[in-house]
């Protein structure tokens, strides 16, 4: 198609040329006028019907590719693209006309609305206590699942199960968040049934080993974390750690729909099992992909700070702080937490600068406070930052009272627990001293 509009388009210029040239001549002859036009036509006719032929063929061609699957045919895999990431870099505006569009255009199948139930968990991630998005993204799962259900009564098509799988697991995922452990597990059940019903087709498998790899890993997190779980687990296959963070490395890399889905679940991981490294480094380029999601650069920023990267931590940080006051979509009070700790961390043990350093723990502490939670580390670690402070400048009623609230507010085997009471003591003594 470039060829032939390159084409035209040198004989229109052509044409145009040379008519100019007889006209300043004042000798302008229409038959060659005639002739050129009467090429270009037949040219035109001849084109358009290889063209059409060329069309239906690679139709024809992409269907049997595709084996009437619309997740694999090239053109919903473009129309897609851009609205998913437009989705994750936080542009819910642009992602939704986009997947309504995907929604007239395909009205009986379960993409759309599972997209637009994806839409509605991500305006969630950035603060998973945040119930407000639960029905629309819970609603939308329905409505995938009850599409993808009627393919399957007529078909048994492997696609129609890989949407009744993924919907179902988004479903089991937030009602995980919520504790409705009974729906969860409901969820958690269904999924591996499709998912088990979706591997006659191979073609899915880098999508299908998403699944695999979430369960071989989390089945053993759950065991050594969720105590009270464990019964349930006998209802469900052993999973296998190791082979589940390979599986979901596998997909981040080689899996189109849900390689950034992964990608989010590994950066979790790595932190958990302390793979610091490669925190790092799949947080830098998932952010940098993404520059405006929240969750991916308060990763970032977590990540370059546990690393020491002192001035990548500070500028993410401080980035992070500027989109909360601009009201950038998704950046809330959890990430300023992350962030206005950060800061206070480095003004206080590197910069020693004790005025900047009480501004940004307080603000932690009432990022902490706005989203409730006052049971995290940061905020622990805040409020014991504020009491070492209050005795260096001998406030020690204020340093009292700080030590005071760790003390009352931390778990009892927490490290800010024990150094909290140290320092009360000191605190006490120092103070009977200087009264």
């Amino acid at each position: 198609m470039v060829i032939l509009k390159y084409f035209l388009r040198l004989l229109f210029v052509n044409f145009v040329t040379k008519f100019r040239y007889y006209k300043m001549k004042n000798k302008v002859n229409f038959r060659i006028i005639v002739k050129v036009i009467f090429i270009i036509l037949l040219f035109v006719c001849n084109t358009q019907t290889t063209t059409a032929q060329w069309w239906k063929d690679t139709e024809k061609a992409e269907k049997e590719r595709s084996k009437g699957m619309l997740l694999l045919t090239n053109e919903v895999q473009i129309e897609a693209s851009q609205a998913i990431n437009h989705m994750y870099n936080f542009k819910f505006y642009e992602a939704e006309k986009e997947f309504t569009y995907l929604k007239v255009k395909y009205p009986d199948h379960p993409l759309p609305e599972f997209l637009l139930g994806l839409m509605e968990w991500w305006k969630i991630v950035p603060n998973t206590e945040n119930a407000l998005y639960d029905e629309k993204c819970l609603g939308y799962m329905d409505k995938s699942i009850d599409k993808a259900m009627k393919i399957w009564d007529d078909t048994e098509n492997p696609e129609a199960a890989f949407f009744m799988a993924a919907a179902y697991a988004f479903k089991g995922r937030l009602h995980s968040e919520r504790k409705h452990w009974s729906k969860a597990t409901f969820a958690a059940k269904s999924a591996l049934k499709y998912l088990d019903k979706s591997r006659s087709f191979s073609d899915f498998s880098p999508e299908l080993m998403f699944g695999d790899g979430l369960y071989n890993y989390y089945f053993y997190y759950v065991k050594e974390n969720y105590p009270l779980l464990r019964p349930v687990l006998w209802l469900f296959p052993k999973g296998d750690k190791p082979k589940g963070i390979s599986q979901l490395e596998k997909v981040s890399y080689n899996a189109f729909y849900t390689r950034t889905e992964a990608r989010y679940f590994l950066l979790q991981i790595y932190g958990i099992e302390n793979m610091n490294e490669k925190a790092l480094n799949l947080a830098k380029y998932t952010h940098e992909s993404y520059p405006d999601n929240p969750f991916f650069e308060r990763f970032h920023a977590r990540s370059a700070f546990v690393q020491g990267h002192v001035s990548e931590a500070k500028s993410l940080a401080n980035s992070i702080l500027k989109k909360i006051d601009e009201h950038y979509a998704g950046y809330e009070g959890v990430s300023g937490r992350y962030a206005a700790y950060i800061l206070a961390y480095y003004a206080y043990n590197y910069d020693k600068d004790m005025k900047v350093a009480k501004g940004y723990y307080q603000k932690t502490i009432d990022f902490a406070k706005n989203t409730g939670t006052t049971n995290s580390g940061y905020y622990w670690s805040s409020m014991l930052a504020l009491g070492k402070i209050a005795s260096q400048e001998q406030d020690y009623d204020k340093a009292i009272e700080y030590f005071k609230q760790v003390i009352d507010d931390t778990d009892r085997k927490a490290a800010q627990r024990d150094e909290a009471k140290k320092l009360l003591a000191e605190a006490k003594k120092a103070r009977r001293k200087k009264g």
